[in-house]
């Protein structure tokens, strides 16, 4: 039986609503969100953002080196500065150079879904 076109898959609804609680200025990895429902893996997570993520806060689950998406890191980086979420600034000569993306500074970013936002 199809579903109606309409209707997101359940996993689908599940990896959304937990993008919708991840505070602004932090992210979670598509691992940790695979995690935090205990079912899937990062793989999943990454399928369901692609095809269902545009609706929700998607520059919030990141890879797990905190690289941004490809294709989107312009769209992503605005979004970060906007929130404040910390970011890692390239370092070194050749990584300063012009057009160089910074990434998420996954240690201090990184939300483990806790209450209290930490």
């Amino acid at each position: 039986m199809a579903a109606d076109p309409g209707e997101l898959p359940d996993y689908a609804e599940r990896v959304l609503d937990v993008t919708e609680r991840i505070p602004p200025g932090r992210v979670m990895t598509y691992g940790d969100v695979a995690e935090w429902l205990e079912e899937g893996g990062p793989r999943q997570v990454g399928r369901v953002m692609a095809l269902y993520g545009g609706a929700v806060p998607w520059w919030r689950v990141v890879r797990a080196d905190g690289v941004l998406l490809p294709g989107e890191e312009r769209r992503a980086l605005e979004e970060y500065h906007a929130e404040g979420t910390p970011l890692r600034e390239p370092t070194g000569p050749a990584a300063r150079s012009a057009g160089h993306i910074p990434r998420v500074d996954m240690r201090r970013a990184r939300w483990d879904g806790g209450v209290d936002g930490g």
